[in-house]
Protein backbone atom coordinates (compact mmCIF):
# COMPACT_ATOMS: atom_id res chain seq x y z
CA UNK A 1 0.00 0.00 0.00
CA UNK A 2 0.91 3.57 -0.96
CA UNK A 3 2.05 6.13 2.11
CA UNK A 4 0.15 8.92 1.40
CA UNK A 5 2.82 10.62 3.95
CA UNK A 6 5.58 10.04 1.07
CA UNK A 7 3.12 10.81 -1.93
CA UNK A 8 2.86 14.44 -0.21
CA UNK A 9 6.69 14.71 0.38
CA UNK A 10 6.55 13.45 -3.83
CA UNK A 11 4.22 16.48 -4.60
CA UNK A 12 6.14 18.87 -3.08
CA UNK A 13 9.10 17.79 -5.02
CA UNK A 14 7.76 17.70 -7.93
CA UNK A 15 5.73 21.34 -7.34
CA UNK A 16 9.02 22.75 -6.39
CA UNK A 17 11.51 21.31 -8.88
CA UNK A 18 14.60 20.27 -6.13
CA UNK A 19 14.86 18.41 -3.14
CA UNK A 20 16.28 21.13 -1.49
CA UNK A 21 13.21 23.30 -1.85
CA UNK A 22 10.93 20.59 -0.62
CA UNK A 23 12.76 20.13 2.17
CA UNK A 24 12.87 23.74 2.61
CA UNK A 25 9.20 23.83 1.95
CA UNK A 26 8.83 20.82 4.85
CA UNK A 27 11.53 21.77 7.51
CA UNK A 28 13.24 18.70 6.69
CA UNK A 29 16.50 17.66 5.37
CA UNK A 30 17.73 17.21 1.90
CA UNK A 31 18.59 13.40 2.90
CA UNK A 32 15.24 12.99 4.73
CA UNK A 33 13.24 14.11 1.44
CA UNK A 34 15.01 11.65 -0.74
CA UNK A 35 14.85 8.90 1.99
CA UNK A 36 11.18 8.89 1.51
CA UNK A 37 11.10 9.26 -2.22
CA UNK A 38 13.18 5.91 -2.34
CA UNK A 39 10.88 3.94 0.00
CA UNK A 40 7.90 5.11 -2.26
CA UNK A 41 9.75 4.04 -5.39
CA UNK A 42 10.22 0.94 -3.46
CA UNK A 43 7.01 1.02 -2.36
CA UNK A 44 5.72 1.54 -6.04
CA UNK A 45 8.05 -0.52 -7.47
CA UNK A 46 9.31 1.93 -10.23
CA UNK A 47 10.81 4.97 -10.55
CA UNK A 48 9.23 8.22 -9.61
CA UNK A 49 11.65 10.90 -10.07
CA UNK A 50 15.28 11.66 -12.76
CA UNK A 51 17.74 14.03 -12.47
CA UNK A 52 18.20 16.92 -14.92
CA UNK A 53 21.35 18.60 -13.98
CA UNK A 54 20.68 20.27 -10.50
CA UNK A 55 17.33 19.41 -10.84
CA UNK A 56 14.56 16.61 -10.74
CA UNK A 57 11.99 16.17 -13.41
CA UNK A 58 9.12 13.26 -12.45
CA UNK A 59 8.41 10.23 -14.33
CA UNK A 60 5.48 9.39 -15.87
CA UNK A 61 4.72 7.66 -12.54
CA UNK A 62 6.40 10.37 -10.64
CA UNK A 63 3.70 12.89 -12.18
CA UNK A 64 0.84 10.28 -11.88
CA UNK A 65 1.42 10.28 -8.20
CA UNK A 66 1.78 13.81 -7.65
CA UNK A 67 -1.46 14.24 -9.07
CA UNK A 68 -2.95 11.84 -6.43
CA UNK A 69 -1.32 13.05 -3.55
CA UNK A 70 -2.53 16.70 -4.64
CA UNK A 71 -5.98 15.34 -4.84
CA UNK A 72 -5.51 13.45 -1.30
CA UNK A 73 -4.36 16.94 0.49
CA UNK A 74 -7.26 18.51 -0.89
CA UNK A 75 -9.55 16.05 0.91
CA UNK A 76 -7.50 15.93 3.82
CA UNK A 77 -8.29 19.96 4.12
CA UNK A 78 -11.88 19.58 3.31
CA UNK A 79 -12.04 17.18 5.92
CA UNK A 80 -9.83 19.03 8.53
CA UNK A 81 -12.13 22.05 7.73
CA UNK A 82 -15.62 20.08 7.82
CA UNK A 83 -14.32 18.27 11.48
CA UNK A 84 -13.81 21.94 12.64
CA UNK A 85 -17.27 23.01 11.71
CA UNK A 86 -18.56 19.45 13.35
CA UNK A 87 -16.71 20.42 16.25
CA UNK A 88 -17.64 23.94 16.59
CA UNK A 89 -21.41 22.63 16.44
CA UNK A 90 -21.38 24.85 12.68
CA UNK A 91 -22.57 21.48 11.00
CA UNK A 92 -23.93 18.20 11.25
CA UNK A 93 -26.74 16.43 11.56
CA UNK A 94 -29.25 16.00 14.73
CA UNK A 95 -32.27 14.25 14.79
CA UNK A 96 -35.67 15.93 16.53
CA UNK A 97 -39.02 14.24 18.12
CA UNK A 98 -41.53 15.55 19.17
CA UNK A 99 -45.27 15.14 19.94
CA UNK A 100 -48.31 17.12 18.28
CA UNK A 101 -49.18 19.81 20.46
CA UNK A 102 -45.31 20.15 21.53
CA UNK A 103 -44.31 21.16 17.80
CA UNK A 104 -46.31 24.87 16.95
CA UNK A 105 -45.69 26.07 20.31
CA UNK A 106 -41.92 25.01 21.25
CA UNK A 107 -40.53 23.42 18.59
CA UNK A 108 -41.04 25.24 15.45
CA UNK A 109 -39.88 28.48 17.05
CA UNK A 110 -36.73 27.39 19.17
CA UNK A 111 -36.09 25.85 15.45
CA UNK A 112 -36.13 28.46 13.15
CA UNK A 113 -34.26 30.73 15.88
CA UNK A 114 -31.32 27.67 15.71
CA UNK A 115 -31.51 27.58 12.11
CA UNK A 116 -30.57 31.26 11.79
CA UNK A 117 -27.84 31.19 13.96
CA UNK A 118 -26.57 27.75 12.20
CA UNK A 119 -27.89 27.17 8.87
CA UNK A 120 -25.55 24.32 8.04
CA UNK A 121 -26.94 21.84 10.53
CA UNK A 122 -29.27 19.46 9.44
CA UNK A 123 -32.30 19.26 11.24
CA UNK A 124 -34.28 15.36 10.95
CA UNK A 125 -37.54 15.99 12.18
CA UNK A 126 -40.23 14.07 13.07
CA UNK A 127 -43.59 14.17 14.99
CA UNK A 128 -43.75 10.46 16.95
CA UNK A 129 -47.41 10.59 17.72
CA UNK A 130 -49.63 8.99 19.04
CA UNK A 131 -46.43 7.24 20.13
CA UNK A 132 -43.88 8.19 23.08
CA UNK A 133 -40.84 9.82 21.90
CA UNK A 134 -38.54 9.06 24.52
CA UNK A 135 -38.19 5.03 23.15
CA UNK A 136 -36.89 6.96 20.05
CA UNK A 137 -33.94 8.52 22.55
CA UNK A 138 -33.45 5.25 24.10
CA UNK A 139 -32.76 3.65 21.30
CA UNK A 140 -30.50 5.90 19.20
CA UNK A 141 -32.82 7.09 16.74
CA UNK A 142 -33.29 10.92 17.66
CA UNK A 143 -30.79 12.77 19.50
CA UNK A 144 -33.32 14.93 21.42
CA UNK A 145 -36.83 14.33 22.13
CA UNK A 146 -39.58 16.92 23.98
CA UNK A 147 -41.44 14.28 26.10
CA UNK A 148 -44.01 14.39 29.30
CA UNK A 149 -42.64 13.08 32.10
CA UNK A 150 -43.50 13.46 35.80
CA UNK A 151 -41.08 16.44 37.30
CA UNK A 152 -38.14 14.91 39.53
CA UNK A 153 -38.53 11.82 37.88
CA UNK A 154 -34.85 10.60 36.62
CA UNK A 155 -34.50 8.41 33.77
CA UNK A 156 -31.72 6.32 33.08
CA UNK A 157 -28.97 7.51 30.69
CA UNK A 158 -31.25 10.31 29.59
CA UNK A 159 -30.62 13.86 30.81
CA UNK A 160 -34.33 15.26 31.16
CA UNK A 161 -34.61 19.17 31.31
CA UNK A 162 -37.75 21.33 32.41
CA UNK A 163 -39.30 22.87 29.89
CA UNK A 164 -43.01 24.12 31.52
CA UNK A 165 -45.24 22.55 33.10
CA UNK A 166 -48.81 22.16 31.09
CA UNK A 167 -51.69 22.46 33.40
CA UNK A 168 -55.00 20.71 32.26
CA UNK A 169 -57.61 22.59 31.71
CA UNK A 170 -62.05 21.42 32.11
CA UNK A 171 -63.93 21.57 29.11
CA UNK A 172 -67.39 21.45 29.56
CA UNK A 173 -70.53 21.59 26.98
CA UNK A 174 -71.97 25.01 26.95
CA UNK A 175 -75.36 24.53 28.55
CA UNK A 176 -73.48 22.75 31.72
CA UNK A 177 -74.54 23.82 34.81
CA UNK A 178 -70.82 24.59 35.92
CA UNK A 179 -70.35 26.46 32.91
CA UNK A 180 -71.59 29.33 34.64
CA UNK A 181 -68.30 28.98 37.27
CA UNK A 182 -64.81 31.23 36.43
CA UNK A 183 -62.99 28.15 38.01
CA UNK A 184 -64.12 24.54 39.09
CA UNK A 185 -62.82 21.92 41.65
CA UNK A 186 -61.38 19.07 40.15
CA UNK A 187 -63.60 17.09 42.38
CA UNK A 188 -67.07 19.06 41.15
CA UNK A 189 -66.33 16.57 37.68
CA UNK A 190 -66.44 12.99 39.81
CA UNK A 191 -69.61 12.31 39.15
CA UNK A 192 -70.10 13.02 35.37
CA UNK A 193 -69.29 11.11 32.15
CA UNK A 194 -66.01 11.43 30.92
CA UNK A 195 -64.63 11.59 26.94
CA UNK A 196 -61.09 10.27 26.69
CA UNK A 197 -58.99 12.35 24.50
CA UNK A 198 -55.38 11.05 25.70
CA UNK A 199 -54.36 7.36 24.43
CA UNK A 200 -52.45 5.41 27.46
CA UNK A 201 -49.17 7.10 27.97
CA UNK A 202 -47.35 10.13 29.82
CA UNK A 203 -50.04 12.35 29.19
CA UNK A 204 -53.18 10.10 30.45
CA UNK A 205 -50.75 9.03 33.34
CA UNK A 206 -50.92 13.09 34.48
CA UNK A 207 -54.60 13.34 34.30
CA UNK A 208 -55.53 9.73 35.98
CA UNK A 209 -52.85 10.79 38.75
CA UNK A 210 -54.39 14.35 38.92
CA UNK A 211 -58.24 12.96 38.93
CA UNK A 212 -56.42 10.36 42.06
CA UNK A 213 -55.48 13.76 44.26
CA UNK A 214 -58.91 14.90 44.17
CA UNK A 215 -60.36 11.21 45.41
CA UNK A 216 -62.19 10.05 42.45
CA UNK A 217 -61.11 7.85 38.91
CA UNK A 218 -63.21 8.95 35.62
CA UNK A 219 -65.34 7.10 34.02
CA UNK A 220 -64.66 7.23 30.66
CA UNK A 221 -68.09 6.86 28.31
CA UNK A 222 -66.26 7.44 25.11
CA UNK A 223 -63.16 7.16 23.83
CA UNK A 224 -61.97 10.39 21.42
CA UNK A 225 -58.72 9.61 20.85
CA UNK A 226 -57.56 13.29 20.23
CA UNK A 227 -58.15 16.50 21.34
CA UNK A 228 -60.06 17.74 18.59
CA UNK A 229 -62.34 14.46 18.86
CA UNK A 230 -63.10 14.62 22.35
CA UNK A 231 -64.26 18.38 22.17
CA UNK A 232 -66.62 17.31 19.56
CA UNK A 233 -68.12 14.49 21.90
CA UNK A 234 -68.19 17.02 24.71
CA UNK A 235 -69.98 19.84 22.52
CA UNK A 236 -72.80 17.43 21.46
CA UNK A 237 -73.56 17.40 25.52
CA UNK A 238 -71.74 13.41 25.75
CA UNK A 239 -69.59 14.39 28.62
CA UNK A 240 -67.08 16.98 30.27
CA UNK A 241 -62.74 16.18 29.39
CA UNK A 242 -59.23 17.41 30.23
CA UNK A 243 -57.37 18.96 27.92
CA UNK A 244 -53.92 20.74 28.11
CA UNK A 245 -53.99 24.41 27.76
CA UNK A 246 -51.06 24.00 24.71
CA UNK A 247 -53.66 21.68 22.92
CA UNK A 248 -56.57 24.45 23.58
CA UNK A 249 -55.41 27.22 20.99
CA UNK A 250 -58.69 27.53 19.63
CA UNK A 251 -61.85 25.57 21.37
CA UNK A 252 -64.88 24.18 19.96
CA UNK A 253 -68.03 26.39 19.18
CA UNK A 254 -69.95 24.25 21.59
CA UNK A 255 -67.56 24.00 24.53
CA UNK A 256 -66.51 26.33 27.69
CA UNK A 257 -63.08 25.69 29.34
CA UNK A 258 -62.69 26.80 32.37
CA UNK A 259 -59.58 26.64 34.98
CA UNK A 260 -58.91 24.32 37.71
CA UNK A 261 -58.53 25.30 41.36
CA UNK A 262 -54.80 24.13 42.44
CA UNK A 263 -53.79 21.46 42.94
CA UNK A 264 -54.98 20.81 38.83
CA UNK A 265 -53.45 17.84 36.62
CA UNK A 266 -50.48 19.11 35.34
CA UNK A 267 -47.73 17.42 32.38
CA UNK A 268 -44.37 18.48 32.98
CA UNK A 269 -42.78 19.00 29.58
CA UNK A 270 -38.78 18.31 28.92
CA UNK A 271 -36.49 18.00 27.07
CA UNK A 272 -34.47 14.51 26.40
CA UNK A 273 -30.69 14.13 25.28
CA UNK A 274 -29.03 10.39 25.78
CA UNK A 275 -26.49 11.37 28.73
CA UNK A 276 -23.49 9.97 26.16
CA UNK A 277 -24.87 12.69 23.70
CA UNK A 278 -24.66 16.05 25.76
CA UNK A 279 -20.78 16.67 24.18
CA UNK A 280 -22.15 17.50 21.04
CA UNK A 281 -21.61 21.24 20.47
CA UNK A 282 -25.04 21.32 17.86
CA UNK A 283 -26.84 19.38 20.43
CA UNK A 284 -25.99 21.35 23.30
CA UNK A 285 -27.05 24.80 21.22
CA UNK A 286 -30.41 23.57 20.15
CA UNK A 287 -30.79 22.68 23.98
CA UNK A 288 -30.17 26.32 25.06
CA UNK A 289 -32.37 27.47 22.33
CA UNK A 290 -35.12 25.36 23.27
CA UNK A 291 -34.83 26.41 26.61
CA UNK A 292 -34.77 30.07 25.90
CA UNK A 293 -30.83 30.72 26.90
CA UNK A 294 -28.32 31.58 24.52
CA UNK A 295 -26.19 29.84 22.10
CA UNK A 296 -22.54 29.31 22.72
CA UNK A 297 -20.67 31.07 19.66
Amino acid sequence: MLDTRRMQVLHEVVTRGTVTAAAEALGYTPSAISQQVAALEKQAGIALLERVGRGVRPTTAGRLLAKYAAVIGEQVAEAEAALADLRAGRSGRLSVRYFATAGAVLVAPALARFRRERPDVLIDLSMTDPDDPMPEVLRGRADLAVVVRPRGLPHQGVRLDHLLDDPYLAVLPTGHPLAAEDVLELADLAGEPWICGERPGPCLDALLAGCAAAGFHPEFAVDGEDYATAQGFVAAGLGVTLIPRLALPGPHPGVVVRDLHAPAPVRSIHTAVRETSLGQPALTALLATLHGRPQAP
